[in-house]
């Protein structure tokens, strides 16, 4: 059965001579096909990242590009969420790695992660703590002034992690969502300040799908997008 969301991010960049902080934070609603626990319509839903770069070249006074690199980071961070439906998952996640940062207009990043994870399954009644294992992250910001665009997205491939809280022996399981953002604020001189767009989120093997469950998302989107 399809499924309807809205999803409402709220998202902050900031950064210091040495490093570069990242938040964000997803509300997800859902309509009745996906519903809350005991009914009352569609489930609702917090999912929050926090990475933090620690920039190897400004700390130890050395530049680090090399090739089409031009910096070295190590990446820490986490994830947390919380659902509402008869599932309740309580996401906790900790990563840390290097991370590869391009020479390119605007940013491209790519790093290779060690991850832990612990969850909540509410059909069994347990929480789970799942193998540790290795991700691999993708993010990228790409202006296109052609069109006075940018093509902004990320992808996350995790590799199995033991079995689930069915037990069932986990697969490898790949995020990643794309968007194509115009510059509508450009429109009424406000450079830089509102965008929208189109988008597409892929997610196979959701929650690290197993035999009995190839869980996917295959999601178009439409997006607004405000800076402040």
């Amino acid at each position: 059965t399809d499924i309807q969301k809205d999803i409402f991010s709220f998202t902050h960049v900031s950064g210091y001579k040495y490093g570069i902080n990242f938040f964000t934070a997803d509300f997800l609603l859902s309509d009745s096909n996906d519903p809350a626990a005991g009914g009352g319509g569609g489930a609702q839903e917090v999912y929050a990242v926090y990475r933090h770069q620690l920039l190897l070249g400004p700390v130890t006074g050395k530049s680090l590009a090399f090739g089409p690199v031009k910096e070295v980071a190590l990446t820490i961070g986490g994830d947390l969420n919380s659902k509402n439906d008869a599932f309740a998952p309580r996401v906790r996640k900790f990563v840390i790695g290097p991370t590869l940062k391009f020479d390119v207009p605007g940013f491209f990043d790519v790093s290779l992660l060690y991850r832990t994870e612990k969850n909540h399954n509410g059909i069994v009644g347990r929480s789970v703590t799942f193998d540790d294992t290795y991700g691999v992250s993708l993010a990228w910001g790409i202006p296109i002034k052609a069109i006075n665009a940018k093509f902004d997205g990320f992808l996350d491939h995790v590799g199995p992690k033991g079995k689930d809280g069915f037990g069932f022996e986990t697969k490898a399981e790949t995020l990643a969502r794309a968007y194509l953002m115009f510059d509508v604020g450009k429109l009424a001189g406000k450079d830089g300040t509102f965008y929208a767009g189109i988008g597409y989120e892929y997610w196979n093997n959701k929650f690290g799908g197993n035999t009995n469950n190839f869980g996917k998302t295959s999601a178009p989107m439409l997006a607004l997008e405000a800076h402040f």
